[in-house]
Parts: C-alpha cells; sequence; structure tokens
C-alpha cells in the first residue's frame, strides 16, 4: 500500500466521522424522542409474529396435553393453569408471578411485552415436550409434591412423592457435633441429594424423578407411592420401615407394564447422588473415613481410595453400595444383585461437605413380574454389632458383611478389635459410665492382658543395665573406631555368657504392638465416645483444643490439643527412662536424639486426631512409666547381679540365634582382615 492510498483511507475516515459529529441529535431532540416514545402505543414487532406466538398446530398439542395429563380436564403446576372447554382451551401462564392469559399468545395484536410473552410461550411449549417425551406417563408430570414422613424411636425418614424418593434420613439418637449444633444429623440434606430410576423406551430415558406419584396406602411404618399411567398399567414403590432398626425395605410393585414400555425392556436403571454433609467438628478423621464401598456377590467387601478422587466400573453383580460417613452410612442393599454399577467420588476441601459421591447402577427386570425388585436402604450409625446383625435381620442368603464398614485395622488388628477390644468396651459403657473412665478400665484391662510381656521386657532391660560395669570395660579395652567389631563382638559374648540377650527387652514390647495399633484403629471409629465429653475434652471423638493460635504452624495447625500435648510430655519421660537401662545409652548422642525426635513427631501426628485415642495412649504410657518404677523399686538388684556374676563364671551354651549372631560377626571380622592385608 503506497503513501496516496494511507492518505486516501485517513481522509475518508475523517469525513465520516465529521458527517457523524455535525448530525448527531442535540440533548432536546433526545428528551422529545423519549417522550414521544412514552406516550405512544407499543406497536407489535412483525418479527415475533411467528417465533413468539403459539401456532394452530401447538394449541392443537396443547390440548392433547391437557388431557392427558390434567384431572377433570383441568392442569395445573406453579407455572400454568389449564382447564379445556367446549370452545377449546383457556387459563393463565405465570410469569415473573404475574399471570399471562394464554390468548395473548395467540393474539398478533397483543401488547404483551415480547420478553414476557417468549418466556411464556417456552413454558407452553416445555409441557408439549414433556407430554409427548413422557407418553403414557406424561400424567405423573402434574401436580404438587406431598412428603410422607415414616419413623419410629431411632429415625425419621421423610419421602417426596415427586419421584417416590427418601428426601431426608434423621438421626433421632444423634446430632451434629460439629460448632455444638443440636440438630439431628441428616444423612440428605441438599436439593441435589436423591435418587430415581430410568426407563428406558425405544427412544426415550424417563426418569422417575420428573414424576410426581401419588400416595396409594399410607400408615405410620409404610406407604405405597404409585404413578398414574395412561395405558392402565400401574408402578409404584413401597416403602416399609422397621420398627426396632434404620432399615427401610424397598419394593417396586407393578401390573400391566408390558402395555406401557416395550417388550424388549430387561433392566431398570438406578442413579443416586449424594453430598455428603459435615457432622464432626474434626475434619481429618470425617475426610479420611468418607467415601464408597461395594460388595460383589459372594465377595469381600472393597472400596474406592478414600484420599482421593476415584470412579471405577463394578461389572460383577453387586450386593450392595454405601456411601459412608465416619459415623454414619446410607447403604442400599439389593435382594438380590445390581447386574452393573459405576461409582465415584469427588473430594471437597473446604465448606459445609466433605465428598460428592455418585452411584449408577442397573437392575435386571421384567415386565411382568408383580415385584419387578425389592432391596434395603440403611440410613443409621456405624455400629459394628448392628451392622453385622443385618445379615440375619434381612435374611440375606450370604454374609453382607456390614461390619467392614467400621475401619479396625487390618486383619491381626481386627481379629483383636472384634474378639477383644470391642467386647470389653461394650460391656463397660453398658454400665453408663462416663467414656473417659471407660477408657481408663479398658487400659487398664489392657495392661493386664500384656502384663506378662511387659515384665519379662523390665526383666531383661534390668538384666541389660546391671551388665553395664562390664560393658564399660569392654569399651576402655577396645577403644575407636577402628575396634567398633571388636567391642561388639566383645559385648555379644558377654551377653552369651551371663544369660541376657539385647533383644529379651524388644521382643516382648514387639508382642504388644498389635494392640496399641488396633486400638489406634478402633478408638477413632467407636461412634459411642461421639459427642461424650470428658474433663476439658468437649467430645472425645474431636481434638481437645484449649488454645486457638492467631496463625497456623506447618503439619500442627491452629489448635493446641491438651491430651496430645501431655501424652508428648509422657512420652519424653518414657524415652528418658529406657535410654537409662540400656547400657551405654548416655554415650550415644545419636540415638538419644532419634529417640527424643519420635514423640515430638507424634505431638505433629495427634494434635488433630481424637481426643480419645490421644488421653488413651497418655494413660498406655504413664502405667507403663509407673510399672517400670514399680519393677526397678521393688526388684532385688543384689540377687539378680550375683546370679549375672554366676552365669559369667558357669556359662551357659549360647541360643541358636545368638550363637549365629557371634558367627557372622568372626566372619565379618575375617573378610575385614583379609581385605586389610591385600591393600597391603
Amino acid at each position: 500500500m503506497d503513501k496516496n492510498t494511507v492518505w486516501g483511507l485517513v481522509l475518508m475516515a475523517a469525513i465520516f466521522f465529521g458527517f457523524m459529529y455535525c448530525n448527531k441529535p442535540s440533548q432536546e431532540q433526545i428528551q422529545q424522542q423519549q417522550q414521544t416514545a412514552a406516550t405512544t402505543p407499543t406497536q407489535q414487532d412483525p418479527a415475533l409474529s411467528g417465533a413468539d406466538l403459539l401456532e394452530p398446530a401447538q394449541i392443537s398439542h396443547l390440548r392433547q396435553a391437557v388431557a392427558a395429563l390434567g384431572s377433570d380436564s383441568v392442569y395445573t403446576d406453579q407455572a400454568l393453569n389449564l382447564r379445556l372447554t367446549t370452545a377449546g382451551i383457556e387459563g393463565t401462564v405465570t410469569v415473573n408471578n404475574q399471570p399471562v392469559n394464554l390468548a395473548a399468545l395467540t393474539d398478533t395484536a397483543s401488547t404483551l411485552d415480547p420478553a414476557v410473552r417468549r418466556q411464556a410461550v417456552a413454558t407452553v411449549e416445555n409441557l408439549i415436550n414433556r407430554s409427548a417425551k413422557y407418553g403414557p406417563f406424561a400424567a405423573a408430570l402434574a401436580g404438587e409434591n406431598t412428603p410422607v414422613v415414616l419413623e419410629n424411636d431411632l429415625v425419621k425418614i421423610t419421602i417426596n412423592s415427586r419421584g417416590a424418593m427418601v428426601a431426608q434420613a434423621q438421626m433421632k439418637q444423634h446430632s451434629s457435633t460439629r460448632n455444638g449444633d443440636p440438630e439431628p444429623v441428616s444423612l440428605f440434606k441438599g436439593p441435589n441429594d436423591g435418587y430415581g430410576f430410568i426407563f428406558t423406551t425405544n427412544d426415550q430415558r424417563l426418569d422417575t424423578r420428573d414424576l410426581n406419584f401419588k400416595i396409594i396406602e399410607q400408615n405410620d411404618s409404610s406407604v405405597l407411592l404409585q404413578l398414574p399411567i395412561a395405558t392402565g398399567a400401574t408402578w409404584g414403590i413401597r416403602y416399609t420401615l422397621s420398627p426396632d432398626n434404620y432399615l427401610l425395605h424397598t419394593e417396586i410393585v407393578q401390573q400391566g407394564m408390558a402395555l406401557a414400555l416395550p417388550a424388549s425392556t430387561a433392566s431398570l436403571d438406578f442413579q443416586w447422588h449424594q453430598t455428603m454433609a459435615r457432622n464432626e467438628k474434626g475434619r481429618t478423621f470425617e475426610e479420611r473415613n468418607s467415601g464408597i464401598h461395594y460388595k460383589y456377590v459372594g465377595d469381600s467387601p472393597d472400596d474406592l481410595t478414600a484420599t482421593s478422587d476415584e470412579s471405577e466400573t463394578l461389572n460383577n453383580r453387586v450386593k450392595w453400595v454405601a456411601f459412608k460417613n465416619q459415623y454414619f452410612s446410607s447403604i442400599i442393599i439389593a435382594n438380590n444383585y445390581f447386574a452393573t454399577a459405576e461409582v465415584s467420588h469427588a473430594q471437597i476441601k473446604e465448606g459445609d461437605f466433605v465428598k460428592d459421591l455418585n452411584l449408577k447402577a442397573s437392575l435386571p427386570y421384567n415386565l411382568n413380574d408383580g415385584t419387578a425388585a425389592s432391596f434395603d436402604f440403611y440410613f443409621g450409625p456405624n455400629e459394628y454389632e448392628r451392622l453385622c446383625d443385618i445379615s440375619d435381620y434381612i435374611h440375606s442368603d450370604e454374609d453382607l458383611d456390614l461390619g467392614r464398614l467400621v475401619p479396625l485395622g487390618w486383619s491381626l488388628f481386627r481379629w483383636i478389635n472384634t474378639l477383644i477390644i470391642i467386647p470389653v468396651f461394650n460391656f463397660l459403657a453398658s454400665s453408663g459410665m462416663n467414656m473417659g473412665l471407660v477408657i481408663l478400665l479398658l487400659t487398664l484391662f489392657i495392661k493386664l492382658i500384656i502384663f506378662p510381656f511387659t515384665y519379662k521386657s523390665l526383666k531383661g532391660q534390668a538384666r541389660m543395665r546391671l551388665l553395664r560395669p562390664e560393658i564399660d570395660e569392654i569399651n576402655k579395652k577396645y577403644p575407636g573406631q577402628e575396634n567398633m567389631q571388636k567391642r561388639q563382638q566383645e559385648t555379644m559374648a558377654l551377653y552369651s555368657r551371663a544369660g541376657a540377650s539385647p533383644f529379651s527387652g524388644c521382643l516382648p514390647m514387639l508382642l504388644q504392638m498389635p494392640v496399641l495399633v488396633a486400638m489406634f484403629s478402633f478408638l477413632p471409629s467407636a461412634i459411642a465416645l461421639r459427642g461424650q465429653s470428658f474433663l476439658w475434652a468437649a467430645d472425645l471423638s474431636a481434638p481437645d483444643f484449649i488454645v486457638e493460635l492467631p496463625f497456623s504452624i506447618p503439619f500442627y495447625g491452629n489448635g493446641v490439643a491438651l491430651f496430645c500435648l501431655m501424652m508428648t510430655v509422657v512420652n519424653v519421660i518414657y524415652m528418658r527412662i529406657n535410654m537409662q537401662n540400656q547400657p551405654g545409652g548416655e554415650g550415644m548422642p545419636g540415638m538419644k536424639w532419634m529417640m527424643y525426635l519420635m514423640p515430638v513427631m507424634f505431638l505433629f501426628f495427634f494434635n488433630d486426631y481424637a481426643s480419645g485415642l490421644s488421653y488413651y495412649y497418655f494413660l498406655s504410657l504413664l502405667i507403663t512409666i509407673v510399672q517400670t518404677w514399680a519393677f526397678r523399686r521393688f526388684m532385688n538388684h543384689d540377687k539378680v547381679r550375683a546370679e549375672l556374676l554366676q552365669n559369667l563364671k558357669n556359662p551357659k551354651k549360647p541360643s541358636g540365634f545368638l550363637a549365629r549372631l557371634q558367627e557372622a560377626q568372626r566372619q565379618a571380622e575375617a573378610a575385614q582382615r583379609a581385605a586389610a592385608k591385600r591393600k597391603k
């Protein structure tokens, strides 16, 4: 582009904008135009005469929809109030809380605001489309939702007629402990929580959540909700609440469905969504123990990884699926099985919710069966005994193994919990005493059971401590890093001759570890501790923060849990005593530093855990310290020392393990000498 062309374009643009500026209306002219528009009647926009008006064909479809959907030739919902007359159809459409006459939607001369008319026409078209989509089920689109309540002494269940689904399940004996909220725990809360059945026809998928069921039968514990179907068929859901449990038995009852659905229909889809609300004060364990669990027919339960977003397709026959929270679960148990299922959950890191959970499943379905399918819902607490009893309660053909919903650790630790810890805990709790005292008595019981191991460990430590003069002599005789192997060899020989073993104190302690780990799994899962106070702890299932810091410490948080702090102090004292019991322990600064680091790590690890767990470990360590002091106070040191010296005079044959260890040290020393010779 040359220079003349550029200047020409600039000149043309200048002339154009100058012309526009000179011919713009003045402020007086603008005001006069606005006044004229305000006093002039609104004229019909020709462009709206087709798209924003109801055509005669649409009016005909609307009459058919009202005839199919309405009762006594009348259809009403929140937006529509229509009725058939001898002349045709009349009524109103509500837009922005203002009724619009149906006649205004067909009159090209109407002065109705175009935007209002478009919205009203869209509302009518939506009704026509839904009527065409749902066919014989279309009559169930009309009507207002009517809630039905079934309850016993344990649970209150609200069922909506819209969708015939459970809208809320309230625990009558359990309240939310979050922020001291006294409201009952609700397993369904938000408008997005719910489930529905999907009918698949030749060209449509019909969702029962869109349909309004009629209440046919109702009493205090049972209700039958049924769809009005134009063909004369019936399809309904009967709910029956157990009088003394959290089980809601559910049956799909039907008749003549071959008249409403294609003969090829062989399955019924089920979709369930729940945004799991927080109920506990402590978020750490609630997040960790919330997720989806499931069980294949004839197999063991499994679950999705709770600490990450995950989804899985279950291609085998599924017996049950549970939406599990820390202390409560919503479970669906098929009488037969789900043919396939897809499960997924996503974490919600902040706010009032912890997980977003979804289930899509398929049920075997027969059009001609009177009871098309049946299953049981469980909306209740994760009580181990109650969950284990469900298999017998509903007369299941197989063990449902629902007790696995309570996290009690791996097989060995679970065995300890189920056979020892839980029975003793329940026995003590049945007395009605404070849960802090129950934990104290349970700790004493455990200490009594493992006392033989503790005694053997203390005795082994005492033998090691009383040999300290002989060990010091060995250290003086073989000083320096170059004599380290010789020192170790002589030390092991001393232990062997004296009848002491460096492992005699460690092995009994290791045998006690399964009990400690089992309690680590049990206490945070014990719903009996939920909401129970003890001393300054308002809730033994949550952290006992006594101070809220104005800042957050990495890996620690901004709260100071007193039981955790006390446990740490006692743990440091316990480590100090153990170091003193070890020969040469004071001369091992590296090991000493490592031993004292562990309690500090536990301080960070346990700070936001359940206070009942920190309280138990505090008691356990404190009792161990008392046992150690009592053993050392009442043990006859001179007698044990004399026994060791006598053994040194008449040495015993080394144990198999010590003999092998000494032989390994001799071989290592010989290899080291040979390597040194080769270097020379």
